[in-house]
């Protein structure tokens, strides 16, 4: 299956793009809050904790947001958290002196981050052909480096034209910008989650979800390990653009990963096990990376490792979509995101920690041992994934005849 033929899908292209513009703000904050708060005075401790609450308030609220899109649909929900989050964003555009508004803020434009993430993946199914599922979340997989590389780049251009406070509205704008083309959408409109049991645990009563949902934190350690780390060499070691060009190889890296593996038609391992085995080769990517070689060698250990981190990303897709309860897969998908984000802030300041006691190669280290955790965690939960998903398979048969 081309991607050419996959973009012209109906509604196939404007979902991608539409979800993608309006998640840019979440990469724009990283960068534009502490810009526009160093620019008004603040101390690096007080940014600290402005970055930090915005953080932590989205990966609380995001698995609340999936269930009441569950419940209640997609396009309200959608909505009415762009306009909570773009007010965020403005509350500390106004007021960045200010710090009861900016923490007040950050809370808010966190909270409310629209959930479109897990609302695209819960649309997938209903616009591709089931033979064109996982490509399609290849691609998702893929294309979302371009906001990590993209965020950061519109907030430079604001502060060239502008100021950094110029940063946050422009996230506010493509945030609203973004939602509504997604929202207004007519596969949007019409999904509804199919009944659901009614109970407090929602998609964690599937056991084989829970496994893969912990193993995918060890994936965000690494993550938030490599962050880190690059820093730190790229001051110890002279190469063009500093540590900003080593996660732009990272990302390329995720980016052909992806796209190569959505290419391939059919694979002879089933999901619970390929998925063992691709996060297997991203901890070996990650064990290299424990070298710290010189600047050529880091460059191509950066490539390896976005190699592998997309395709682990895309069967994990595939399998939440699967393992997850009737009526609750837009939660099991922010759940994903949550514990991966969680994962990823545990990985940075375990680094950052290390870095400090001991070294780069330990940092590093902290990274391999997250993704370790994330293969032990794999295979001992081997025989519950592949259980959970001959059951989940068999209810879906049922379902359809």
């Amino acid at each position: 299956m081309s991607y050419a033929g996959l973009l012209r899908s109906r509604y196939a292209t404007r979902l991608l793009v539409g979800t993608l513009v309006g998640r840019l703000p979440s990469a724009m904050a990283a960068v534009a809050i502490p810009l526009a708060l160093r620019n008004a005075g603040a101390s690096y401790g007080f940014v600290g904790l402005a970055v930090g609450a915005f953080a932590i308030a989205a990966a609380v609220a995001g698995p609340l947001l999936g269930r009441l899109v569950d419940r209640v649909g997609q396009p309200s929900v959608l909505l009415w958290t762009a306009v909570l989050a773009g007010c965020g964003f403005l509350m500390i555009a106004a007021t960045p002196d200010r710090h009861a508004a900016v923490i007040g803020g950050a809370v808010l434009a966190g909270a409310a981050t629209p959930p479109l993430e897990p609302c695209l993946r819960a649309l997938w199914p209903e616009i591709v052909d089931a033979g064109k599922l996982e490509s399609a979340y290849a691609l998702d997989s893929a294309s979302q480096q371009l906001i990590f590389v993209g965020g950061p780049l519109i907030v430079a251009g604001c502060v060239t034209v502008a100021s950094p406070v110029g940063a946050l509205w422009a996230a506010a704008l493509l945030g609203l910008v973004g939602v509504l083309v997604v929202a207004t959408a007519a596969p949007t409109r019409a999904w509804r989650a199919p009944a659901r049991q009614a109970d407090w645990l929602g998609p964690m009563r599937s056991r084989g979800l829970v496994v893969l949902l912990i193993s995918l934190t060890g994936v965000g350690v690494g993550i938030g390990t490599l962050n880190v780390v690059v820093v730190a060499y790229a001051e110890e070691h002279r190469l063009p653009g500093g540590a900003p060009t080593l996660l732009a190889l990272n990302a390329l890296g995720a980016l052909v990963g992806g796209l190569v593996y959505g290419a391939v038609r059919r694979w002879p391992v089933p999901p619970a096990r390929r998925t063992l085995l691709l996060a297997g080769g991203l901890t070996l990517g990650y064990a290299f990376l424990c070298l710290l070689p010189a600047p050529p060698l880091m460059a191509c250990l950066m490539l390896l490792t976005g190699l592998f981190l997309a395709p682990v990303l895309t069967v994990s897709f595939v399998m939440v979509g699967e393992l997850a309860p009737r009526g609750t897969v837009t939660e099991a998908f922010a759940w994903l995101v949550t514990l991966m984000t969680s994962g990823s802030a545990l990985g940075s300041a375990a680094a950052g920690w290390v870095l400090e006691q001991g070294g780069s190669t330990w940092a590093a280290a902290c990274g391999v041992l997250g993704l370790a955790f994330s293969v032990l965690v794999l295979l001992v939960g081997q025989p519950r994934l592949a259980a959970d998903q001959r059951a989940a398979a068999g209810a879906s048969a049922v379902s359809t005849a």
